[in-house]
């Protein structure tokens, strides 16, 4: 996620807002986080290929990449020690623990080869943790810098309900601001912009009426 024990007091505010929330947030978000599944579908790791998710809360998007694709090695960072705990517990449970490695980092500026021993990855992905970064710009960039040539960075989260009812948008936008949830407005704009400055090609795309944003690079 973002700054925190690993960097300051945002892991602590994470760690107070899903120490309770952590046990019952994979059933409650199941219905709104929309798109990570298609996500997970679409990575498509090389065979034996290395995966990181930034942002891997409870573990539950790393244990279904596990299983689609059971090959790949996988690697998780999260700012939440709570959120780790039940990540650990996940992986475990799923069987998952011979090819999961997970670590507490900073999204923004986290060491993969000191956490991970490897410095890039075949394919890097996002879900739903851009909107609770406050430094979500710096957490893009470094997410940029792990992806292996040939390797593609992909993330989804909130969009800006542009097809919805204007007062499902307030609605929406201040029950998230409840769990410190910022939807981004300038994605598209600064993954356009991340595209050009590192030689990548780029991509943002609606989904769901606007209620979610995919989008990547894609090294060459």
């Amino acid at each position: 996620m973002a700054r925190g024990a690993a960097g300051g007091g945002h892991g602590e505010l994470m760690d107070s807002v899903y120490r309770t929330q952590r046990h019952i947030y994979d059933l409650s978000r199941k219905y709104y986080l929309l798109g990570r599944d298609g996500l997970i579908a679409d990575l498509a790791p090389p065979p034996g290929g290395a995966v990181l998710e930034i942002g891997c809360g409870t573990g539950r998007n790393l244990v279904a990449v596990g299983r689609a694709w059971p090959d790949a090695f996988l690697y998780g960072v999260d700012i939440s020690e709570a959120m780790l705990e039940t990540a650990r517990g996940a992986v475990a449970k799923a069987g998952l623990a011979h090819r999961v490695a997970l670590a507490q980092g900073d999204a923004c500026d986290f060491d993969a080869a000191a956490l991970f021993g490897r410095a890039t990855f075949d394919r890097v992905f996002i879900s739903y943790a851009l909107s609770m970064i406050p430094e979500w710009r710096g957490a893009l960039a470094q997410a940029a810098r792990c992806v292996a040539p040939g390797g593609r960075l992909e993330f989804v989260d909130f969009g800006q309900q542009d097809g919805l009812p204007s007062l499902w948008r307030r609605a929406l936008f201040g029950w998230l601001a409840r769990f410190h949830v910022a939807p981004r407005a300038e994605l598209g704009r600064v993954i356009a912009a991340l595209a050009k400055e590192t030689g990548t090609a780029g991509y943002c795309r609606s989904l769901y009426r606007g209620y979610a944003i995919r989008g990547g690079l894609a090294r060459g």
